[in-house]
C-alpha cells in the first residue's frame, strides 16, 4: 500500500508544481536573471542526469564502457558530427568496449 501513497503524493506535488508556476506574476518571469535561470536550468539538469547515469552504479562510482561511449559522444561534439553521428559513435564504442571487458 505504500506505493500507492508515494504514487499519490508525487500526483499532488506536481499538481502542485503546475500550480505555483501559473500563480507566479508575470513581471517576476520577465526579470533577466529569472529568464537566464530559466535558460540554464535544464542544460544543468541533463548534464546532472548524464553524469549520475554515466558513472554512477548504485551507491559506487563506476568507470566503464559508459564512461567510453561518453567521451567518444563528447569527441564528436567537438568535431561538430551530427547528432545521429554523436549518438553512433557512442553506441558503437560502449559496445566495443563491452565487448573487450
Amino acid at each position: 500500500m505504500n506505493i500507492w501513497i508515494a504514487i499519490g503524493l508525487t500526483a499532488v506535488g506536481c499538481y502542485l508544481a503546475k500550480l505555483l508556476g501559473l500563480l507566479v506574476p508575470a513581471g517576476v518571469l520577465e526579470r533577466p536573471l529569472v529568464q537566464r535561470l530559466a535558460a540554464l536550468l535544464p542544460v544543468a539538469l541533463l548534464a546532472a542526469l548524464t553524469a549520475q547515469q554515466t558513472f554512477g552504479d548504485g551507491r559506487h562510482l563506476a568507470l566503464d564502457a559508459r564512461a567510453a561511449g561518453l567521451a567518444a559522444a563528447a569527441l564528436a561534439l567537438v568535431l561538430r558530427a551530427p547528432f545521429l553521428v554523436v549518438v553512433g559513435s557512442a553506441v558503437v564504442v560502449t559496445a566495443v568496449v563491452r565487448a573487450l571487458l
